[in-house]
């Protein structure tokens, strides 16, 4: 499979059950959803339930990395990191940007 700057692959980490499991979403979802930002969001806003406590097990921690990671691109985010913030049901998402 030509991939064009992404694996194709989500890697799925649950921490309560020690166990890692790797998904493999329709390449549709990448060309949907650019970047490692967009990624992260859609899981984030797919997946978590409301009401879900921050600091819970049920919530989830979603690192995203973008088409551009390994490249010296100024004003484009190498990887995208998506979650609960722990003061109130507000979606928290950064950005580390490359130079």
């Amino acid at each position: 499979m030509e991939t064009h700057g992404f694996n194709g692959k989500i890697l799925r980490v649950d921490l309560s059950t020690r166990t890692i499991t790797e998904e493999e979403p329709s390449p549709v979802l990448y060309r949907r959803y650019l970047g490692g930002g967009a990624l992260a969001l859609y899981y984030r806003l797919n997946e978590l339930k409301p009401g879900v406590d921050s600091l819970g097990p049920e919530n989830i921690l979603i690192f995203a990395a973008t088409v551009v990671t390994g490249h010296p691109v100024a004003g484009f985010s190498r990887f995208s990191v998506a979650a609960n913030e722990a003061l109130g049901d507000i979606l928290y998402c950064s950005c580390q940007e490359g130079k």
